[in-house]
C-alpha cells in the first residue's frame, strides 16, 4: 500500500518549488501544508532537523533537503527525469549544486542594502548564466526536449526574474539566448507554474519592500 504523501512548504521558498515541481511532473497524489518559517509551529520544530523546508512526509517518515526529496521521487514513481547513464545522471546532479548556488547569489541581490554586494552578486550572477549559456544545446529545455531534475531545480531560479524584471533589468541575461529560451520554456510548463499561490508575485514583491534593499532604489518601479 502506498504511504501517504506530505509536502510541508512556505510560500515564497524556491527549494520547496523544486519538490512541488516534480510532484507534478510525476503526478504524484499529495498534501500540501503552509507553515509560516517566522512563526513555525512546535510540531514542525520538532520534524525538522535544520528548521527548514521543504519536508515531505512518507507516511510516519520525513525527509529533508530539496535534492533528496526529489532522488527520492525519482527513485519511487515514474516517468524518469534523470538520464539512465550514471555519468550524465551525475553531470545533472552537478548542475542541480551549481543551481544551488545560484538561488544563494539571489538571496543577496535581493535583501542585501549593501550596494558593492549587491553589484558584486549581479556580476556573479550574469557570470554563472554565461556558463549555462556554453552548456545548453537546442532545447527546450536542459538536456533537450525531456523535462529533467534540472530543470525543476531551475525554474525557481527563473521566477525570480519575473517580479526582478519589473522593478528594472539586471543585466544578467543580455546575450544569453539559450538561457533565456531556456526560461521562457520553463516558465510555460504546468509543473512549473502550479508550484506557487497565484499572487507569488505580489508576495515576493513584499517581501523585497520588507527587506527594503538596493534592488528597490535601483531603478523606479511600477508593479
Amino acid at each position: 500500500m502506498t504511504q501517504p504523501l506530505t509536502l510541508v512548504s512556505f510560500d515564497l521558498c524556491p527549494y520547496v518549488q523544486r519538490a512541488a515541481i516534480v510532484l507534478r511532473e510525476k503526478n504524484v497524489p499529495h498534501q500540501r501544508i503552509d507553515i509560516d518559517l517566522s512563526n513555525k509551529p512546535d510540531w514542525f520544530k520538532a520534524i525538522s532537523p535544520l528548521g527548514k523546508v521543504p519536508l515531505l512526509k512518507v507516511g510516519e517518515n520525513v525527509l529533508f533537503e530539496s535534492a533528496v526529496i526529489a532522488e527520492y521521487l525519482e527513485e519511487t514513481h515514474g516517468p524518469a527525469l534523470h538520464p539512465a547513464d550514471p555519468l550524465e545522471k551525475a553531470r545533472h546532479r552537478a548542475w542541480i549544486e551549481f543551481g544551488s548556488t545560484i538561488l544563494a547569489d539571489i538571496w543577496v541581490v535581493e535583501t542585501t542594502k549593501d550596494a558593492g554586494a549587491f553589484d558584486a552578486k549581479a556580476a556573479l550572477l550574469k557570470e554563472k548564466f554565461a556558463r549555462l549559456e556554453l552548456v545548453l544545446g537546442e532545447g527546450p529545455f536542459f538536456a533537450g526536449s525531456g523535462f529533467s531534475l534540472v530543470d525543476a531545480a531551475f525554474a525557481p531560479v527563473f521566477r525570480y526574474f519575473d517580479v526582478f524584471d519589473r522593478i528594472g533589468d539586471l543585466g544578467v541575461f543580455a546575450g544569453l539566448p539559450k538561457v533565456l529560451g531556456w526560461r521562457k520554456a520553463l516558465s510555460a510548463r504546468p509543473s512549473v507554474a502550479g508550484a506557487v499561490v497565484p499572487d507569488y508575485p505580489e508576495r515576493l514583491m513584499r517581501f523585497l519592500e520588507k527587506h527594503d534593499g538596493v534592488i528597490l532604489t535601483r531603478q523606479s518601479h511600477s508593479f
